[in-house]
């Protein structure tokens, strides 16, 4: 197949969306199909165009068998509302014309957010003639109004009728999660539509590992520490003040040290609250290459999933596959009822407590001290569960499919026999001179 995925996000941003969108188009080129990806100037999560492709309108490349098509956007370092809407504008103008340079597609795959880039992919499905498949990594504007993010009541109805277009203008929706699939089709959109796919996580990548001799626990003087470990966004939707208000609250366990892995603003902020809160127990760290990832999540004796109370319950962040591929025993503060919280207590590798409650994750955390064989146990169900629930070749079995049943029923379509433009209708005429009784009169 001709595969089109039209992503915002790609490698080589390193966290979110881009990994998960990078694994899947070089899986399917290795699967011997063609794939083209049109994407933006890499700039997430630091929201400034990398030093190599500033200054540049269209830039193609290729990456292990991917032709990467990006376009220039809108962006600024500390986005606004304003910003933002015209972050999703610039990428829908700017990507259409690389979109359309190159070879016609069997199939389009594009990714929310950004809601808006389904305006390019479904114009593009008519004009291939293909089907679209819309994956949603998040329901937007669910989410951003959940937060606070969007407020102003005029763009709320535009996002909501973006968001029914986007819907009605798919082929298929696949989601990540069950939470998913009951909040579209309390939305009125056919359960036919939807297929369910969890995200995945490369098992033969992101492993286990000792903890006797890692080099990122050698390189950071971890070597003899309990290590609590949050790696990935600094956003709205983390609230990682609650984990540096818990390290300031365990100060007197010398053994237990926190590491915190971000992007740079993110860090300067926590660099303060730690500062406030005297937490002298938190290692800020920026992001990691990503071949170091596995040494890095393998230094942790506990890894954290933080979310505010007021996530909306079916967000699934992406690293929660990720902490249980590497073995990690998980400590999630997120809301009870959502679908994070979920997860955990599915695979059997975790605890979840209360979110935004420094006390509540203090105590899980000296719990799992105190208990080391819980936190082995708690490790090896994590393994355990990510190999048999999120394994890359599951998921990408299961987008192969989906892509062959929807690209083999156009092609069936197509080779329908085609009607007769023409049909013999016999009519009876008056006799007037020269006139025949009767004749054939073909009939369009």
């Amino acid at each position: 197949m001709r595969i089109l995925i039209y992503s915002y996000n790609y490698h080589p941003e390193p966290i979110g969306i881009a990994p998960l969108m990078t694994e899947l188009a070089e899986g399917l080129v290795n699967r011997g199909h063609q794939v083209r990806v049109v994407t933006a100037m890499p700039n997430y999560p630091q929201r400034q165009v990398y030093e190599d492709y500033r200054g540049k309108f269209f830039v193609t490349e290729y990456k292990n068998g991917v032709k990467i098509q990006r376009s220039c956007v809108w962006i600024r370092p500390q986005p606004n509302l304003l910003d933002r809407i015209l972050l999703d504008g610039s990428f829908v103008m700017t990507s259409l014309l690389p979109a359309l340079n190159g070879w016609r597609p069997d199939i389009i795959f594009t990714t929310s957010p950004s809601l808006p880039g389904c305006i390019p992919a479904s114009f593009l499905g008519s004009f291939f003639g293909c089907p679209v498949v819309l994956n949603l990594q998040d329901i937007l504007p669910d989410a951003a109004i959940h937060v606070g993010l969007l407020k102003n009541k005029l763009l709320i109805k535009i996002f909501s009728a973006l968001e029914k277009f986007a819907y009605r203008a798919a082929t298929k929706i696949s989601v990540i999660a069950d939470g998913f699939v009951d909040n579209l089709r309390e939305k009125g959109v056919d359960p036919e539509k939807i297929v369910q796919i969890p995200n995945w996580v490369d098992v033969n990548f992101i492993r286990p590992g000792a903890k006797q001799g890692n080099p990122f626990r050698i390189t950071h003087n971890l070597e003899d520490k309990f290590v609590v470990m949050y790696s990935g966004n600094i956003a709205l939707t983390q609230g990682l003040e609650t984990v540096v208000k818990a390290a300031s609250k365990l100060r007197h366990i010398p053994e237990i040290a926190f590491v915190i892995v971000g992007e740079a603003k993110g860090l300067e902020r926590l660099q303060q609250e730690c500062l406030a809160c005297g937490a002298d127990n938190v290692l800020l760290l920026p992001f990691q290459p990503r071949e170091k990832l596995p040494e890095m999540l393998s230094a942790a004796n506990v890894g954290l999933v933080v979310q505010k109370k007021n996530v909306i319950s079916f967000n699934m962040p992406s690293k929660i596959q990720v902490l249980l591929a590497s073995g990690s025993a998980i400590v999630a503060s997120v809301p009870d009822s959502g679908t994070a919280a979920k997860a955990i207590r599915q695979s059997g590798g975790g605890v979840v407590v209360a979110p935004e409650n420094p006390e509540a994750l203090a105590q899980a955390i000296i719990n799992l001290y105190e208990n080391p064989e819980l936190v082995n146990s708690l490790g090896y169900n994590s393994r355990k569960f990510a190999v048999e629930n999120y394994s890359f070749d599951a998921a990408l079995n299961q987008y192969e499919a989906l892509f062959e049943e929807l690209t083999s029923s156009v092609h069936k379509q197509l080779s329908q026999p085609l009607q007769p433009v023409y049909e013999p209708v016999f009519y009876s005429l008056p006799d007037s001179g020269n006139a025949i009784n009767s004749g054939i009169v073909s009939k369009k």
